[in-house]
């Protein structure tokens, strides 16, 4: 599992400290241009699928599905959806995408990951991104 958080365009921001394979640390069995080729791969992962197929609506109602079924069943689902932030790892009013509690009320909390510096600013930078854009919206 990887985790990125952000996704502002070129701010989004790789969790490498908590990705995972079969409970393994990929930063333990992958260089960093290793990771840095899948990272660039994952952010242009989205463009390739809708190039190619036109599309990516099954992908999308999957993850709505998922969400739907977490609040109907009230299945306390962490997801990592976009939600507003209210503080966490001192940001607010941005939404972000972060692991994320959902349940039969809609978003019942937050859970914070621990991150390296590297990360935190990234996720900053990335709340900066699209705070500026809205900013330009409004």
């Amino acid at each position: 599992k990887a985790l990125i958080l952000g996704e502002h365009g070129d701010s989004m921001t790789p969790i490498w400290s908590s990705a995972t394979a079969a409970g393994i640390a990929l930063t333990g069995i992958m260089n960093v241009n290793e990771q840095n080729q899948i990272f660039d791969r994952t952010k242009g992962s989205g463009a390739e699928v809708i190039r190619r197929k036109g599309g990516a609506g099954y992908a999308v109602g999957l993850g709505i599905a998922q969400v739907i079924h977490s609040i109907a069943l009230d299945k306390k689902q962490i997801l990592p959806v976009s939600t507003r932030m209210t503080g966490q790892y001192n940001i607010r009013n941005v939404c972000l995408s972060i692991p994320t509690i959902i349940g039969r009320e809609g978003v019942l909390g937050h859970i914070e990951t621990e991150l390296w510096p590297k990360e935190t600013a990234g996720l900053h930078g990335s709340a900066k991104a699209l705070d500026e854009v809205w900013r330009q919206l409004a």
